[in-house]
C-alpha cells in the first residue's frame, strides 16, 4: 500500500471513529445534572409545563433535570442565562412568541435570536384568551368592539412585549378602534390589574384567568386559538365570533444554545417525544390549558419562522421598524 493510500484509509477511519464517537456520545448524554430555565415567575404555565417535563426527563436521563425560573427584561433575563452558560446541559422553556418580537420592541439586544437560540422541540399549544374585568358590562366581543367604538380612547389593554401584543395592536388598527395602551414587564402583574379592573382588556394564558373566572373578578370573552380549548370547552374562539385576525396558536417548546450538537438536540428531543407520548403528563396538563403536542425540530423551527413572518407583516402594517 503506498503512503496516500495509506493517509486516505487511516483518515476515513478517523471519520468513522468520530462519527461512531459521537453517536455513542449522545447515547450517554446527559453526563451530569441538566437545568431548564424558565423565563416567567413561578407558577406560570410554562413553570407548571418545566416541572411536570423535569419528573419525566429525570427518570429518563438518570440524572436531576432542575428547573430554574429567571423572569425579567421581557424574558430576556432566562435567555440570556441559557445562552451564557454556553453548555449543552441548560435547556430554556419557554413560547418562542416571547422573544421573536424583541428585535421590534428594543433598542439594543444582548443576543441574535437567529444564532444563538436553537429550537429543540415544541412540546405544547398554549390556551389563551381575551379578557376583561367582571365589572365591565360586556360579554362578547361584538358587545367590546361597540363599546371601544362609541367611546374611543376610554378603555384601555394591558399589554405584553409578545406576539399578543402584536396582534392585537394590529386588530385594533384593522378595525379602526383606539384603546390606551398600558405596558406591562409580566404577566402576572396584568392580570392583577385586570382582577382589581385597573385594565379593561388583556390576553393571557387561560391558566392565569381560569382561577379568576372562577373568583367572579374576570371574564372571559373568547379563545385565541384555532379550536376551542378542552380546558373550558364552552368558551368560544375568536375565530367562531367573527375575529379571525386574532386567532394564533402559541406554542411552548424547549431550547438550546449554540453549544448544543446536532447529536444532543435528536436525543433530547426523541426523548420530550416519549414525554409527550405520556398519558399521565397530558392529564396534568390539560386543566390548566395545555394541549401537549410534539413538533420535532424541523416542524418547530418552521413554525417560528412563520411567526417571525406574521410579526414583520404586523409591523409594517402598524409601520414598526425592527431596531436591530
Amino acid at each position: 500500500m503506498d503512503r496516500r493510500a495509506f493517509l486516505r484509509l487511516t483518515g476515513l477511519t478517523s471519520i468513522g471513529l468520530l462519527i461512531q464517537s459521537d453517536s455513542s456520545w449522545a447515547q450517554n448524554w446527559p453526563q451530569h445534572p441538566v437545568k431548564i430555565i424558565v423565563p416567567i415567575g413561578p407558577g406560570s404555565t410554562s413553570d407548571i409545563c418545566a416541572r411536570t417535563f423535569a419528573d419525566k426527563l429525570s427518570a429518563i436521563w438518570q440524572q436531576p433535570v432542575v428547573v430554574e425560573n429567571r423572569p425579567g427584561g421581557d424574558a430576556i433575563v432566562g435567555i440570556m442565562a441559557m445562552i451564557s452558560a454556553n453548555d449543552d446541559h441548560t435547556l430554556l422553556l419557554t413560547g418562542s412568541a416571547v422573544f421573536t418580537p424583541h428585535p421590534y420592541v428594543h433598542e439594543k439586544l444582548p443576543y441574535d435570536a437567529k444564532r444563538d437560540i436553537v429550537p429543540v422541540a415544541g412540546i405544547c399549544e398554549l390556551s389563551g384568551g381575551i379578557a376583561v374585568p367582571q365589572s365591565l358590562n360586556v360579554d362578547t366581543l361584538t358587545q367590546l368592539v361597540s363599546m371601544v367604538r362609541k367611546e374611543p380612547g376610554k378603555l384601555n389593554w394591558g399589554a405584553i412585549a409578545s406576539l399578543d401584543d402584536f396582534i392585537f395592536s394590529a386588530f385594533l388598527k384593522s378595525e379602526g378602534l383606539i384603546m390606551t395602551r398600558v405596558p406591562y414587564r409580566d404577566p402576572i402583574s396584568a392580570l392583577n390589574d385586570l382582577s382589581e379592573a385597573r385594565i379593561d382588556v388583556c390576553i393571557a394564558a387561560l391558566s392565569g384567568l381560569l382561577p379568576r373566572v372562577q373568583s367572579g373578578k374576570v371574564k372571559v370573552l373568547a379563545i385565541i386559538n384555532p379550536r376551542r380549548s378542552p380546558a373550558a370547552p364552552e368558551l368560544s374562539t375568536a375565530t367562531e365570533a367573527g375575529y379571525s385576525s386574532l386567532t394564533y396558536a402559541p406554542i411552548l417548546g424547549i431550547f438550546g444554545s449554540r453549544a448544543l450538537t446536532a447529536e444532543a438536540r435528536a436525543r433530547i428531543a426523541a426523548d420530550l417525544k416519549t414525554v409527550t407520548e405520556d398519558s399521565s403528563v397530558v392529564s396534568r396538563l390539560a386543566p390548566i390549558g395545555l394541549e401537549v403536542k410534539f413538533f420535532a425540530p424541523a416542524a418547530f423551527t418552521e413554525t417560528i419562522e412563520q411567526e417571525r413572518a406574521k410579526i414583520a407583516a404586523i409591523a409594517k402594517m402598524l409601520d414598526i421598524r425592527p431596531a436591530q
